[in-house]
């Protein structure tokens, strides 16, 4: 199995599946894709496969997946999905010590192959300190905590 295959495994298993909670900015949303980005999805026959299909190409390949070591692609990639593909470039690039302006290049990729543990939980730190920006922090905080918690741990388990 592949890492697109392993990570999207893992983030479609603590994406909920038909959720339209009316709290929640995203509105109708189901294997986390959400109507506000994809008004023109038919959300609630969204099928798992048409799930994979956006995940690979909006948001696998917008962090430049394939070319991040293993379990950094996972987490960047579950940024990605939940905090924004934008997000997830940026706060990638902090954790790794480069400029941040969003763009994988060379640069980027160098460091992502030189990563080090620190780095990858220097990213989890700066997700979390992102996380409490959100005016949804109060409602929501303690999820997409558990939810890093959870994408950690299948990690460890194997995933």
């Amino acid at each position: 199995m592949g890492n697109f295959e392993r990570a999207f495994a893992v983030v479609v298993g603590v994406e909920a599946g038909y959720v339209n909670d009316p709290n929640d900015p995203g509105g109708e949303t189901k294997f986390g894709i959400s109507k506000r980005t994809y008004p023109n999805v038919d959300i609630v026959n969204l099928t798992l496969d048409g799930a994979k299909a956006i995940y690979l190409s909006d948001f696998w390949n917008a962090i430049s997946g394939d070319a991040l070591p293993w379990p950094f692609a996972l987490l960047v990639f579950d940024c990605a999905v939940n905090q924004g593909q934008g997000i997830a470039r940026m706060l990638m690039q902090t954790a790794l010590g480069v400029p941040s302006d969003g763009k994988i290049g060379p640069m980027t990729l160098a460091a992502a192959q030189r990563s080090t543990l620190d780095q990858w939980s220097a990213f989890m730190t700066l997700r979390r300190h992102r996380y409490e920006l959100s005016a949804n922090y109060p409602r929501y905080g303690d999820g997409w905590t558990n939810r890093m918690f959870k994408v950690c741990l299948q990690n460890a388990q194997g995933a």
